[in-house]
């Protein structure tokens, strides 16, 4: 549930795109990963119901496997979300990169920062979004909410076979590398520059707005903003959940 006492961060109108077009083969056989549920209700859910609750947030596209809108659209219909929040479905296409372009063209006129935020994220706090569209309000053009590394870092050559022994070539000091979470925020038009300019596949939105040679900034991430990926995430997540309903009292 979201806080409506929250102040709304101030002077642009947000919009969030969900990609959420993806099988999530590493959970293995069943329904899309966006649908898999948590606690009885999909991820999907969980992550609009994330997005929206930051009351920066007035729109959330929902990025649809392409055969699968209709099927979205009457899951968020059946599910109880924040009325001062407006939700649009659309089908997506057969990469990340191309589903949030689909998404990028559904916003309407006016809009001045999206973000970008992963389905498989589901619980990221909203104290975590807030922080990412002011940060893109107060200038940065490119916005990753981010945590230090516990683990050290090898950079390896590629083993010769698939699961063969990987020689390692260097050790990146560990204090200067972060994994990065979203939601990712951007500067509407600069987002639109990057998807227009960037035709490689990439890893994240970020990742194109830097090869525009701009700024992208990092602020703190958090720890229940992890990806559901692995049957142990869903474990985990459903920990966290069971955690929030003992401290909120339902």
């Amino acid at each position: 549930m979201s806080d409506d006492s929250r102040p709304a961060p101030s002077g642009a109108r947000t919009a969030a795109v969900i990609p959420a077009a993806g099988r999530g083969v590493r959970l293995g056989p069943g329904a899309p990963k966006a649908l898999r549920t948590l606690n009885g209700t999909p991820m999907l859910i969980h992550a609009v119901r994330a997005m929206a609750a930051s009351r920066g947030v007035r729109l959330v596209v929902v990025v649809a496997p392409p055969d699968g809108a209709a099927e979205v659209k009457t899951l968020l219909d059946s599910h109880a979300l924040p009325e001062r929040t407006d939700f649009v479905v659309v089908p997506g296409g057969d990469s990340r990169q191309e589903s949030v372009r689909l998404g990028l063209d559904a916003l309407p006129p006016g809009i001045d920062i999206v973000l970008v935020h992963d389905a498989a994220r589901p619980l990221v706090p909203v104290d975590t979004v807030d922080a990412v569209i002011e940060a893109v309000r107060d200038g940065a053009p490119a916005v990753v909410p981010a945590l230090p590394l516990a683990d050290t870092v090898k950079q390896v050559e590629p083993a010769a076979v698939p699961g063969g022994p990987e020689p390692v070539v260097a050790t990146p000091e560990r204090a200067r590398l972060r994994a990065v979470q979203t939601p990712q925020g951007f500067d509407h038009a600069t987002l639109v520059r990057a998807h227009e300019t960037v035709t490689e596949n990439v890893t994240d939105d970020a990742s194109m707005v830097e090869q525009l040679g701009l700024p992208v900034v990092v602020v703190p991430g958090h720890e229940e903003a992890f990806k559901v990926t692995r049957p142990l995430d869903l474990v985990l997540a459903e920990a966290v959940l069971a955690r929030r309903r003992l401290n909120d009292g339902f």
